[in-house]
Order: C-alpha cells, then structure tokens, then sequence
C-alpha cells in the first residue's frame, strides 16, 4: 500500500493560479461574513434552497434522481421515501442536515466517516452501511460504443481501512500543527479518499459531503448557503477530467493532484462570487419587481424561473412569477418555451 504522508505538500511551491485562488477565497469568505452579520434573516433563507439543491445536484452526478416536486417534499418537508432513489436522497439529506448542525462536533476520523456512510444508507436495507468495501471496486467509462474501460483500479478491499485511518491522521496532524494552508490539504484528502474508493457504494456523494464538513470546520461556510454540488455537476466532465488527471501515478506516490486542487478551489470561488450576487440583490429592501429585474440584470443568454429564484429566495414563487409577467408585458424580458422548458431572455 502506497504511504499517505502530507509533509510532502507541506515544502511543495504553488503556481500563481492556486496561490491567486486562495487568496481570492479567503477575501470572499471575510466578506460573507460581514454580509451575515447585516442581514443575516435574509441569508437565512437561501439555505433551505441550498440544502435542495445540493442533494438533488449530489444525487443526480450518481444517476439518482426524481422530480422537482418530491425532491422539495423530501428535502424540505421530510416526507417519506416511495422507492430506491428516493431512499437515498433521503438518507443525503439526513447526513447533510447532521453536518449543517453539528459540524464542529464531527471530527475526521474512519469511525465518524463509518457512521455518515451507515445514515446515507438509513432508510435502505443494505448491508454494507457504515462498512467498507468488500469487493475491489472499479473506476471505469463505458463509451458510445457500449465498451468499458477501466481508469483506475483504487485500492483493495484489504487495505481500506488502514488506509482511511493514515489519510485521516495526516488530515488531523498538519491541519491541527497549522502546517499546510486548509484550501490545499482538504481537496488533497478528498482526492485521497477517491482514490481509497472506501465504499462498495456511495464514495462520491461521500466525498463531496466531507468536502462541507472539511469546508465548515476550517470555517469556510459558503456551502451552507450556495450548493457545491451544484457547482460540480454544471461542470461534471471538468470534475471528472482533473480527478483522472490527478490520479495518474497514485499507487507509486507518482500522482500529482493540482488539477483536482485548482478545480475545487475554482468551484468554492465560484460559489462564494454567487453568494455576493445573492447579497446584492437582498441587502436592501425592494419591491418583488425590482428585486426580480435586478436578478434579471445579473444573467446573461436564456435562464429559467429557477435561476432567478436562487437570487430571490425570500420572494414567495407567485411573487416572482407575477414579477417575471409583468417584465415580459412590458418588454424587458422575452419568454420562449413552455411549463419545465420555459426560459427567458432580456430584451433590454
């Protein structure tokens, strides 16, 4: 088994597009917080949005999807599950909910990453919950032709353990030493455990919900209030391509993961720029018309009703569906197209 020591990365000089990355985040993070501080009831309800969305984007990445309407009664409302998918988008929403709420009370370690796989699989009967693999798994494509290729072998089921303890460890050890910059150790742990592939099932979702608990407990909230999964999947082939990228050479400790580092970093930039434009829009009382025509302002090209509600989470959906009216009476805005497929464009 290949060994998992950060100190490497600890002595490793960066290119000006990390550090610039980096530095960007962190001036965004500083001004969320003095967004939260002034209108923090606003903000408050883009995170119920944010909850949906990453559960549906996270989910959908896997193929696991259902319609709008169950996806909000299951998020929201907590309903319960009809049938498989809806099983494990529950069990999603469980684990994000605990790290919404407990973060700080969720250290890293195999254990506590057991018990959020065991609540992914709660409202199923499976077996393998909160347990790690027990048949070598397969990074695979398969091609137009309906051919499938192999990428990447992650380790054996053996050797899983052991190895989630030592990426575990190290996480701990140079985070908790302020040895390496968090923004460079979380995606290189989370590029580790990819590769580990500790899980029959459910490593990526896994993966992408211990990059909100990594984010949150090095006080990095935007995924509380803007949905990184959401982010990934608009970009799912970028995302698949820096992690094949990334992993060439793991098993001889001859990988290189900036492309998965740039990529994330890139991902929680952009998620903190939506966050500022979301702020913009709310940080001073307006009537719906206006804080939907501001909304309208902020999109270039075609949109729909939903990108606009993300920019306008305290407008009731008939406020905003008259304001969207009343821009397309006057002619401000066109609209094209009908019911899920209707989209808008501006004219002015």
């Amino acid at each position: 088994m290949r060994a998992f020591n950060y100190d490497k990365i600890k002595d490793q000089k960066w290119d000006s597009e990390t550090l610039g990355l980096i530095a960007a985040i962190y001036k965004e993070a500083g001004k969320q917080e003095l967004y939260l501080k002034q209108r923090p009831d606003e903000l408050e309800k883009l995170v119920d949005l944010a909850k949906i969305q990453s559960t549906e984007a996270s989910n959908a990445i896997e193929g696991i999807v259902t319609t709008n309407t169950r996806i909000k009664q299951l998020v929201a409302e907590k309903t319960t599950p009809r049938n498989g998918n809806e099983q494990e988008i529950s069990g999603y929403r469980d684990v994000l909910g605990l790290i919404h709420e407990s973060f700080d009370a969720i250290p890293l370690t195999r254990n506590y990453i057991l018990q959020l796989h065991k609540v992914l699989y709660s409202h199923m009967n499976n077996p393998m919950a909160g347990r790690t693999k027990t048949v070598q798994n397969y990074i695979s494509a398969t091609h137009p032709d309906g051919h499938t290729e192999i990428l990447f072998t992650p380790l054996a089921p053996y050797e899983t353990p052991e190895a989630l303890d030592l990426i575990c460890e190290e996480y701990n050890r140079v985070i908790g030493n302020m040895e390496v910059e968090p923004l460079i150790v979380l995606p290189v742990f989370i590029h580790d455990f990819l590769c580990i592939h500790p899980f029959n099932d459910g490593n990526g979702r896994m993966s992408r919900l211990l990059t909100t608990l990594l984010l949150y407990r090095s006080g990095f909230y935007v995924g509380k209030y803007v949905s990184l999964e959401a982010k990934i999947i608009k970009n799912k082939d970028l995302y698949y391509d820096a992690l094949a990228l990334s992993q060439e050479g793991w098993h001889e400790e001859k990988d290189d993961p900036l492309p998965f580092i740039k990529f994330l970093l890139g991902t929680i930039l952009a998620a903190y720029k939506d966050f500022g434009d979301r702020f913009s829009i709310v940080e001073v009382k307006r009537p719906a018309l206006e804080m939907v025509r501001l909304a309208t302002q902020n999109k270039i090209g075609r949109f729909s009703k939903q990108d606009i509600r993300e920019l306008c989470p305290s407008l009731s959906m008939s406020s905003l569906e008259g304001a969207l009216r009343k821009l397309v009476a006057s002619g401000e805005l066109k609209r094209e197209g009908d019911r899920k497929n209707t989209r808008y464009y501006r004219l002015k």
